[in-house]
């Protein structure tokens, strides 16, 4: 349905993002060339980073929370010699260093960042402080204090030695951990100094980078909502890992009018299912996807009709 808002397009893109773009940029961009009427995204990117960005249209933008809770998978080189003011190569220089781990001394330091842990975020991030953004007050010459805050690595590696200065490696993470800090404490732990000079995110819940398109290939004539909804994965691919549980018809109406179903009435269907995380699981009306509901000892109940 298209109208002067722009047309309704529902569902997922994933974009390959491109060196020196803002996640913001590439929103935009795919607002335009899709005439959709509405946009978001799920976890930003640093313009310095690459990789997977999903992009989500209309309904799929009611998923979003659920994509920014999943693992995540990166590469970054991390450059030990300096620190700089962004913790990435787009800052200045802050401090530097003679020292260069070796990579018996990189791999014992990685003990250190496994499982649950605390860290700093960067000065220039999006962390609001007393109101004002991060990056705004350093922008400003002020330098706010971030407190600790908690992140869950479940695996950060070395991958190669690219030379005496520069090592990259794999992090997979759950949410809201950030690289450039992770970079940086690991350069310290080395007793060093360090940044991130290459970034790519690689996976995004059920998503991944080799399924991404090139953001030129979307917009690529510059013609407004002339883009292929082709490329437009369901909403429901976002919650592939989400048990499925099978409703009838009915049932499905009566959670539509958000209603609960009573547990007996699905207890044939729903005892095959242990340790569901948080109790979500996906209902389906055959291969119509119905929502997410939440279940207990007692009852269904919806959280997210679609």
């Amino acid at each position: 349905m298209r109208n002067r808002r722009g047309q309704t397009v529902d569902g997922w893109l994933l974009i390959d993002k491109p060196l020196e773009k803002t996640s913001a940029f590439i929103v935009n961009k795919v607002k335009y060339a899709f005439d959709a009427r509405k946009v978001g995204h799920s976890g930003t990117l640093d313009p310095l980073a690459t990789g997977l960005l999903p992009i989500a249209f209309g309904k799929a933008t009611k998923t979003i929370p659920y994509i920014l809770d999943k693992e995540k998978k990166y590469h970054f080189t991390l450059t030990f010699g300096e620190s700089r003011t962004t913790d990435d190569a787009e800052g200045e220089v802050l401090a530097r260093s003679d020292i260069r781990p070796s990579d018996e001394e990189i791999n014992k330091a990685l003990e250190l960042f496994q499982g649950e842990i605390l860290q700093v975020p960067p000065i220039f991030s999006a962390i609001k402080v007393e109101g004002k953004r991060s990056y705004d007050l350093a922008r400003q010459g002020e330098i706010p204090e971030l407190k600790k805050r908690p992140a869950r690595i479940d695996s950060f590696r070395l991958i190669k030695r690219l030379d005496k200065d520069r090592a990259k490696f794999e992090v997979i993470s759950g949410k809201g951990v950030y690289m450039r800090s992770l970079a940086r404490d690991l350069a310290v732990a080395c007793r060093s100094v360090g940044y991130i000079s290459e970034l790519r995110r690689l996976k995004v819940g059920p998503f991944d980078v080799a399924d991404a398109f090139l953001l030129d290939k979307i917009v690529g004539n510059d013609n407004k909502g002339e883009a292929s909804l082709d490329l437009i994965l369901p909403v429901e691919t976002a919650l592939d890992d989400i048990p499925a549980l099978a409703l009838t018809s009915d049932e499905a109406t009566e959670l539509g009018f958000g209603r609960v179903l009573e547990r007996g009435q699905i207890e044939d269907r729903v005892s095959q299912f242990t340790n569901i995380p948080d109790g979500i699981v996906r209902a389906v009306d055959g291969k119509r996807f119905v929502g997410l509901c939440r279940l207990d000892n007692e009852c269904l109940r919806p959280i997210r009709i679609f």
